[in-house]
């Protein structure tokens, strides 16, 4: 057949050409589990040699009011998210099940700064990871009347699941600070609004703000003023990415000034990973000299030597429950997920 004939096949004249339903045909592509094996596999082959690729995500829109696709909007940039770890995991949580409903996943950056983007208009449902930075884009989508739900930040009339970020970073702070009777420092993540490493102002130790960063280290200073310590805030240090190398920057200086710290609050695994690789490279013996613990709960936690001793809050987990929540319509109400401390060799 011909380019251009192809171009003019849709379900209808391909399903009289195979001499079939046209919901067989929609079910071969969008619906798997509708059709045998081997009957999906022979109009996906006799489509395949007709040159027809499956049903436009548009015009199949436009036509039934749903286009079979649940949109994530990442609060960072596409190429940050992917790469990083718990992004990872709770993308992958999200996939699995749209993915057994026969539906496909969009990803959207609210970094992205275009005016309008035509993609925000194809989704049937959107789940926000993380606060978005794109006030117009976020004004757009809660404009668009689709369902909607947040992990990991909250919004006002959004439903959201989460974790109880205070309670978790308390609970392996006062673990940690049960280990070692020395000086305390905390490498934070997204504290304040800087671009680069630093440590804090004594004037922004303390804060108003919601943050999963500002519920953490809240978390962290109530259990050092239960434990009688103190946590100054020269002694807490300002990540803007949860990269490697920003990781290390601080920490570099975290373990080289006066006195050194015994104890290391570290606000994701790949800080802490990162933290331990300093340590190991100045010749600080973990967890003898020096107890590091992390939050996030990624695999490599567990496969780095000294294993990282952290808070796990299974964000695959959260992908899951957040996408089963949008699909079902339970959006009245807002969910606090458990976490669980992983008590390894390093603390």
């Amino acid at each position: 057949m011909s380019s251009a004939s192809a171009k003019k096949l849709n379900l209808k004249t391909v399903a009289a050409l195979l001499n079939v339903s046209v919901a067989t045909v929609s079910n071969a592509f969008n619906r798997p589990d509708q059709l045998s094996p081997e009957l999906r596999q022979k109009i996906l082959q006799q489509c395949a040699e007709l040159g027809y690729d499956g049903p436009n995500a548009a015009a199949r829109s436009l036509r039934t009011g749903k286009s079979g696709i649940i949109a994530i909007l990442l609060s960072d940039s596409l190429e940050y998210s992917v790469s990083d770890p718990v992004a990872n995991q709770l993308i992958k949580g999200v996939a699995e099940v749209i993915q057994e409903q026969g539906m496909d996943l969009l990803l959207l950056s609210s970094r992205h700064n275009t005016a309008c983007s035509s993609a925000e208009a194809l989704p049937d449902g959107f789940i926000l990871y993380g606060a978005p930075s794109n006030h117009e884009q976020l004004q757009r989508i809660l404009k668009s009347g689709k369902p909607l739900i947040s992990v990991d930040c909250n919004l006002p009339g959004v439903a959201a699941v989460n974790v109880d970020n205070y309670a978790a970073a308390r609970q392996i702070a006062s673990h940690a600070l049960a280990q070692k009777n020395g000086a305390v420092a905390v490498l934070g993540l997204r504290l304040i609004d800087s671009e680069r490493v630093c440590r804090i102002q004594p004037d922004e130790l303390y804060g108003t703000e919601q943050s999963i960063s500002r519920r953490r280290l809240d978390g962290y200073l109530a259990a050092a003023d239960k434990h009688g310590r103190q946590i100054p805030a020269q002694s807490v240090w300002h990540i803007p990415l949860n990269t490697h190398h920003f990781a290390q920057v601080a920490a570099r200086e975290a373990l080289t000034q006066f006195p050194r710290p015994q104890v290391l609050l570290c606000m994701s695994d790949r800080i802490a990973l990162a933290a331990m690789t300093v340590a190991r490279e100045l010749g600080i013996a973990i967890p003898q000299d020096l107890v590091v613990v992390g939050f996030d709960g990624i695999e490599e936690a567990e496969r780095f030597y000294p294993s990282l001793t952290t808070i796990a809050q299974h964000s695959d987990e959260k992908g899951r429950t957040a996408a089963r929540r949008l699909l079902a319509g339970d959006l009245q109400t807002d969910l606090l997920m458990p976490s669980e401390l992983m008590q390894r060799q390093s603390c």
